[in-house]
């Protein structure tokens, strides 16, 4: 009887482990999703930043998402659609005839991802602004508040100057 209680209580110690074993499998799969996703949105914010895609860098915001933060910051998907086109129209006045302005990237380095919880999460990274001809325009690093709706990872606050 002592024996039939033993295996009954290993059987069972056995068969949470391997209910545990693939709980934290499939979590560890489900993170891994989570950053190539991350690492899309991200590729996608720069693709639409650097062609001066308005509408596609918009709709990589929460509906109420928002560049920088405290009273400057530019909330809300029109307002961030407004905020490229009109960075837009800026750099294309300083073309003048043959003179145009060389084409510039922003290149990203030193990606890290943070969960804060299955639905949200943190971006942070080192930018710099190059011209395609040479030069260094500008750098930093940011940190991005990231969330995840209807099950799209999607930008809540892009913040490229923060005070931490």
């Amino acid at each position: 009887m002592a024996n039939r209680k033993f295996a009954v209580l290993l059987a069972f110690v056995f068969a949470t482990m391997i209910v545990s074993a693939s709980f934290a499998s499939e979590n560890v799969q489900l993170r891994a999703q989570d950053r190539v996703e991350i690492e899309q949105l991200m590729w996608d914010y720069i693709q639409a930043l650097d062609s001066g895609n308005a509408d596609a860098y918009a709709a990589l915001f929460a509906p109420d998402g928002q560049f920088g933060r405290g009273a400057s910051a530019i909330k809300g998907r029109d307002a961030l659609k407004k905020m490229m086109l009109d960075a837009r129209q800026a750099m294309n006045a300083q073309d003048t005839g043959d003179k145009k302005r060389p084409r510039m990237y922003h290149v990203v380095t030193n990606p890290h991802i943070e969960f804060i919880d299955k639905d949200h999460a943190r971006y942070y990274a080192y930018w710099m602004g190059v011209f395609e001809s040479g030069g260094v325009t500008s750098a930093g690093r940011e940190v991005n508040e990231l969330v995840r709706i209807d099950g799209r990872w999607l930008i809540s606050i892009r913040d490229v100057a923060p005070q931490n």
